[in-house]
């Protein structure tokens, strides 16, 4: 049997023009704990952009395999692993409790096959492919968690989603819809806009035409102090930046802003005012759990969640996948195919 395989490899910080896929990269071999999958289906998400330029703080060691979110099937089973067995078909959490992320302090899912320890396994439903099963974990494990875990939606709220044509704002927009909120997503194009309206979106904003903030105001009115009347329930914000100010001025008294992420920017300008004038929630989402991974496959499985996946590709073509995400062309998800 081969030991070795093709992967994508980041072996320096750099641009994700730079990523190389390696033809020889060595085949692993499960450990004590450990099982060896045969990658079905493997997605992006923006952390892996911030991966390959490096972030201050966290020293990646390298060569890795990139990639957090991993579906396959069982090859190999370690000493001492139960009730796992070859043939399994399995969703990955990225997190290993040991070692850190998948794809950043070890290899991930970008590669033919991956080493993960057994107690990251999560049994998949029959009729769930591989393709939506690695849509999940970072993106639809993040936005169930803000979402139904800390029980931040109810029917009826008006919920503004910024962001929302990426993989957390897709899973948010549908998630909120379920729960039966008015939902307002927020795009860059009008293509993406409209692709968001026809994926259950109630309203939807340009905001590179559009201030958010002001239309929120004007479709809802302007947030009062003594009242509850005016502006949104609820802003989902994981970008940060120049968001956010804007963000806490069309929440309404009593509003909540969640965060999960701050992919422009972590160190936005404030205005604390708004949160005591209005007496506003801010809640902070990190991460996701196996059961919200689970009770998301179970979604699929009874036909109630279908991630939305823009590209299915091969190895071959997956930096240039990941390309699509820096630049924000992309409406969900980027999933490659080992």
């Amino acid at each position: 049997m081969a030991r070795t395989m093709r992967a994508l490899v980041l072996d320096q910080h750099g641009d994700v023009g730079d990523l190389k896929v390696v033809e020889d990269y060595p085949r692993p071999k499960a450990g004590p704990g450990e099982v060896v999958i045969r990658v079905g289906a493997s997605s992006f998400n923006y952390h892996d952009v911030f991966t390959v330029k490096g972030m201050p703080g966290i020293k990646v060691p390298m060569p890795v395999v990139i990639g957090l979110d991993m579906a396959g099937q069982v090859v190999e089973v370690g000493a001492g692993v139960t009730p796992w067995r070859e043939g399994d078909r399995v969703l990955v959490n990225p997190l290993n409790t040991a070692k850190g992320l998948m794809g950043e302090m070890l290899d991930g899912g970008m590669a033919e096959y991956c080493r993960v320890a057994a107690d990251q396994l999560i049994a998949m439903p029959p009729d769930v492919s591989y393709v939506d099963a690695a849509s999940l974990p970072v993106a639809y494990g993040t936005a169930h968690r803000m979402l139904i875990t800390h029980d931040t939606v109810k029917a009826g709220d008006r919920v503004l989603i910024l962001g929302a044509s990426g993989g957390v704002g897709t899973g948010c927009v549908m998630l909120a819809k379920q729960l039966g909120a008015e939902v307002i997503a927020c795009a860059g194009s009008d293509e993406k806009a409209q692709r968001l309206k026809a994926l259950g979106a109630d309203h939807v904003v340009n905001y590179r035409e559009t201030d958010f903030s002001k239309w929120a105001i004007q479709h809802y009115g302007k947030p009062q102090r003594r009242t509850y009347e005016g502006g949104v329930d609820v802003v989902i914000n994981f970008t940060g930046g120049d968001t956010w100010v804007p963000s806490l001025k069309c929440l309404k008294r009593g509003g909540t802003l969640l965060v999960c992420g701050a992919t422009a920017g972590h160190d936005p300008k404030e205005d604390l005012r708004y949160i005591w004038s209005f007496e506003l929630k801010v809640i902070g989402s990190n991460s996701f759990y196996h059961d919200n991974l689970s009770a998301l496959m179970d979604m699929i499985q009874a036909g109630t969640l279908k991630p939305t996946v823009d590209k299915v590709l091969p190895l071959e073509e997956a930096a240039e996948g990941l390309r699509l995400i820096r630049d924000r062309e992309v409406m969900g998800k980027i999933v490659v195919t080992p």
